[in-house]
């Protein structure tokens, strides 16, 4: 969910009007539907400021990412493997994942 999205639902499930939000944000109603639009993209705290004005707060996080993330050794031993070592290793990984689809089916 963007920004915009964020905004547009939290108003709606407030009950709240595009002009009404602006009027208690102290901002234009065409400033909230540019926002709503994802025509632009509000600085954090425009975007806590506006939920505040609903009675919400913004609570942010981090999260990993897909994939997860490499440590810098794991990263050199992976640039030292040659072509064919690296070919060996994406084999293996595949009979791994087919193995473990096929079992998880047979469920």
């Amino acid at each position: 969910m963007n920004s915009g999205e964020l905004l547009r639902t939290t108003r709606e499930r407030h009950g709240l009007s595009q002009s009404a939000l602006a009027r208690r944000a102290s901002t234009t109603p065409r400033q909230i539907g540019r926002i709503e639009r994802g025509e632009i993209s509000p600085s954090v705290m425009t975007l806590e400021r506006l939920l505040r004005a609903m009675g919400e707060r913004l609570e942010l996080g981090a999260a990993g990412a897909e994939g997860g993330n490499l440590s810098d050794a794991e990263l050199r031993a992976a640039l030292a493997l040659t072509r064919v070592e690296r070919v060996q290793e994406a084999f293996a990984l595949s009979r791994t994942l087919t193995h473990l689809a096929a079992r998880a089916g047979a469920r």
